[in-house]
């Protein structure tokens, strides 16, 4: 009785181990996999063997998975009678009912303690997991050789044969995503996130600058400064001195209809009216990608692009600067005037202006806030889910925060109170 319970219990091991692995090697990012490959030591080079053919790699998982269920039915089975249905030792009798029952046991056993809990712990920590199990796999992986060769040989053939392919030749590489994923992690388990490295932070950028879309970027049409096409030139020196701003819109009586823009370095040439110096916008949809409005300024030569929303209506600005700085983060100078507010007043409690954005906030303060592509600041966020502007002090609970309104108008939220009330 001891050595089948013991036989059962390493099937179960062994079947937990091949299932996890397969699933940990497809989960793993090979990013990961590709740095451990050519780090020095024995373990890389392991590590290296098991993963050189992927193909190769699953059908060992399989075929040892296999060859343990085996085993561990043939085992479980004779157990099973021993234990629920001694008689049937005695007269051989075994009915349907009992075949049954012993079907559903193993069954319900082999999918708990060998499929579906190792898979998800497996893929829970499927880096840590190829890293440290590459030995034992190099094990199977070398006294399965022969086995998986004839399976892997006999599969090319069928595909060759009847479905007209060159066979299964899947090679390791790895996506964008896996690239971005890596570097996310490294970023997390980074506990002095003030000393990243710079290059860092700007790769990552780099890998998501594709994907950011103009209103992601813009210069929101409530923070324009632009003019009239009636201002007198005085009026527009003051405009520039006291904005500090070197280049403004020029509209005709609404800002829905901006004519170009005035830069600051035209003011020199001392022209008689606005028309003189009067240069060109781009016009975009807000659902461009950021990446083809400079391709597109690059190739007419400007700067600025106005930004359309659906009704052809000014939704804000676009500059050079502002698709820059997406991917160099924000560029001050001395005329900037930093508006966005963001403090933290104790231990889990912090003040921010609506006007910053809520993936800014979560990467700099370590906050879980919900993201959607349907806004894109604090504000925005609290709007969406209140379906109005809340009135002063209200409080709405996100996740596990309290947003505490302290500052409101009649056509936008302020600032807010952002209290964690448990841990991340």
């Amino acid at each position: 009785m001891i050595i089948s319970d013991l036989i059962i219990i390493i099937c179960l091991i062994l079947s937990a181990f091949f299932s996890g692995m397969e699933i940990a090697f497809v989960s793993s990012n090979k990013i990961y996999l590709e740095i451990e490959k050519q780090q020095s030591g024995i373990n890389a080079k392991v590590l290296n063997f098991i993963t050189k053919n992927p193909s190769r790699f699953i059908a060992t998982m399989l075929v040892g998975n296999n060859i343990s269920l085996v085993i561990y039915g043939i085992f479980m089975g004779d157990r099973i009678l021993q234990l629920v249905f001694p008689e049937t030792l005695l007269d051989g009798s075994i009915t349907i009912k009992i075949v049954f029952i012993q079907t559903v046991i193993s069954t319900v056993i082999i999918l708990l303690t060998a499929e579906f809990l190792p898979k998800v712990f497996f893929q829970q920590f499927s880096n840590i997991f190829m890293k440290v199990f590459a030995f034992p796999t190099a094990i199977f992986y070398s006294l399965f050789a022969p086995v998986t060769a004839t399976i892997m040989k006999v599969s090319d053939f069928i595909l060759m044969k009847f479905f007209k392919t060159e066979g299964d030749q899947v090679q390791l590489s790895f996506s964008k995503i896996e690239l971005g994923n890596y570097i996310e992690e490294q970023l997390e388990s980074t506990k002095d996130k003030d000393n990243v490295d710079s290059e860092i932070q700007i790769f990552q950028n780099a890998l998501e600058f594709s994907e950011v879309k103009v209103r992601e970027a813009m210069v929101p049409r409530t923070e324009i400064v632009a003019t009239e096409n009636t201002a007198s030139m005085e009026e527009i020196r003051k405009l520039f001195t006291s904005s500090g701003l070197s280049k403004i819109p020029v509209y005709n009586e609404s800002i829905d209809d901006i004519q170009g823009y005035v830069h600051a370095f035209e003011m020199f040439k001392k022209p008689d009216n606005l028309k003189k110096i009067l240069l060109p916008v781009a016009f975009v949809p807000e659902t461009m990608k950021i990446s083809e409005v400079l391709k597109l300024l690059t190739k007419q030569r400007k700067s600025i692009a106005v930004v359309l929303d659906e009704y052809g209506g000014t939704s804000g600005i676009i500059t050079v600067e502002d698709i820059i700085e997406e991917l160099f983060g924000e560029i001050e100078d001395e005329h900037d005037n930093i508006e966005h507010y963001e403090k933290q007043l104790e231990s889990g409690l912090f003040e921010f202006s609506a006007r910053l954005e809520v993936d800014y906030i979560n990467q700099n303060y370590d906050i879980s806030l919900p993201e959607n592509e349907f806004y894109e600041t604090l504000g925005g966020l609290i709007v969406y889910l209140k379906e109005e502007i809340p009135p002063k002090g209200t409080i709405i609970k996100v996740e596990n925060c309290e947003l505490e309104i302290k500052e409101v108008s009649s056509t936008k939220i302020e600032r807010i109170y952002l209290k964690i009330t448990e841990e991340n």
